[in-house]
């Protein structure tokens, strides 16, 4: 199966065919084999009998290994918010030549705070048409091709958000990656990622996502050509599956759906690159071994990925419709247990049946930060142009919603029971905070406005009637 393929699915159940095949868990070309999970302890092992038990620190390990823990949480937080990792390496990552700067990339921003004069503050409702490929005589990496749209806080605070672009038209050659700010939330749009983690690799399609989590080295390769994305990135917190209340133990993104690396190791004496990202700088520390030769490793703080196509879909089956929390995949917290740092959204394949009710989005205000982006397909809720590689932003409390064309047939159809979003994908970054906007994302070629003339005709078609009856009412008065 093709990965366009997977694009015309309803659901990935459609996948196993009513039972007449055996099941698969991942798609057919995806060529590598996975754990799941989400939040488990796990271990993988390249060479069986290669982690110890009982004990995570021997005086000797298996080849003469070491061993190497990565600690993401306080050494005394509690035991259900305790993240760690050991990894059993050839050589441990203290084994490099110290760091150097790199020169910054004017492209990319990591303070968000308005007293920046790089950023800028907006209630007007923006949108990008899709963002440019690196042209062929360019050769752009996954890091070189990082580009900032906008975001909330600064990375030292321990407490915000960034969302980014990237492009990319080459892999990362004896290169890694390590971001030593936050977590990243990968949306590939056009392109497959594989990228290689110290705790083994990733295959990533359009349709899926994958989180690397801070301090986790990793790189990108592109086996299939020129990639483009969307990048989450959280400071401050992790990742979480939300609640689910009174849905009860299923629904909506499912922890056995989260796949998880198996180890696979390389063991090279030739040069690397190591680029570090710190408080919104980069900088590069160089070693003479490769940075993925983790030989084996256990514990809870792993890179992961899921499929889109998995997550089970739950809305109202009378009237109304159900307020759009019930779209998260995952979500962050934040030291406001009311109010989340961030939440990844998707608008995804599904029925809609609720009768005597309004379809497209009601017109709303509200105080989330909204930030969308377009996967694959076309998607209906947007007032304006809206292409896969694009993004579309609404600032809290501004008012959005439809035009009136949209609305009069919307109010004017026969009560829905039908599939919606076939064969797209699109999806929101939302946030607690407020957004500013990069000096890059501002300064864009592909920015628009929308255009507020689209709403003129927002008028009530008896707006006559309602005039007589309020002349009638004063005239009692």
């Amino acid at each position: 199966m093709l990965a366009e393929n997977y694009q015309k699915i309803f659901h990935w159940a459609e996948t196993q065919k009513n039972g007449e095949i055996p099941s698969f868990k991942t798609r057919k070309n995806d060529p590598y084999t996975y754990q799941c999970g989400f939040g488990n302890s796990f271990e993988s092992e390249a060479i069986p009998g290669t982690i110890p038990h009982g004990q995570n620190n021997p005086r000797k390990l298996r080849f003469g290994l070491y061993a190497e823990q990565m600690t993401a949480s306080a050494f005394v937080a509690p035991r259900s918010h305790n993240q760690n990792a050991y990894l059993y390496r050839v050589r441990p990552a203290v084994a490099h030549q110290g760091f150097t700067d790199l020169p910054d990339n004017k492209d990319t921003e990591s303070c968000f705070l308005p007293i920046n004069p790089r950023v800028h503050v907006s209630p007007t409702q923006l949108a990008w048409l899709p963002f440019e490929l690196p042209k062929d005589t360019e050769k752009v990496d996954f890091v070189q091709g990082l580009k900032t749209l906008a975001g909330s806080g600064e990375p030292t605070l321990r407490e915000g958000i960034a969302t980014h672009i990237y492009t990319a038209n080459v892999s990362m050659e004896k290169r890694a990656f390590v971001n030593s700010d936050g977590d990243f939330l990968i949306v590939p749009q056009q392109g497959t990622l594989d990228i290689q983690t110290e705790f083994g690799p990733l295959f990533v399609q359009p349709g899926e996502i994958v989180v690397i989590q801070r301090g986790q080295r990793f790189r990108v390769s592109l086996p299939d050509g020129p990639s483009r994305g969307y990048i989450l990135e959280i400071w401050g917190s992790n990742f979480a599956l939300p609640e689910l209340g009174p849905l009860g133990a299923n629904g909506l993104a499912n922890k056995r759906d989260f796949l998880v690396p198996n180890a696979a190791f390389e063991i090279t004496d030739d040069h690397w690159d190591i680029v570090y990202k710190l408080g919104g700088k980069f900088f590069s520390s160089s070693q003479e071994h490769s940075p993925f030769d983790v030989v084996a490793w256990h514990g809870n703080y792993v890179p992961y990925k899921y499929d889109l196509t998995k997550f089970v879909n739950v809305g109202s089956i009378s009237v109304d419709h159900i307020d759009p929390s019930i779209f998260c995949v995952l979500t962050a917290p934040s030291r406001d247990p009311t109010a989340p740092l961030a939440d990844f959204l998707i608008f995804s394949p599904r029925w809609d049946v609720a009768s005597n009710t309004y379809r497209p989005p009601y017109y709303h205000r509200n105080v989330a930060s909204e930030l969308m982006g377009l996967i694959y397909g076309d998607y209906g809720g947007r007032s304006d142009e809206f292409q896969p590689g694009g993004a579309s932003f609404e600032c809290g409390m501004v008012p959005h919603g439809v035009a009136y064309p949209e609305f009069k047939a919307a109010s004017d159809a026969a009560p829905p029971e039908m599939r919606i979003s076939e064969g797209a994908v699109a999806f929101m970054f939302e946030s607690s905070r407020a957004f500013t906007i990069t000096d890059w994302a501002w300064n864009s070629d592909k920015k628009h406005e929308h255009d507020p003339k689209m709403w003129d005709d927002l008028v009530a078609p008896q707006i006559e009637e309602l005039k007589k009856l309020q002349a009638e009412q004063n005239a009692k008065r």
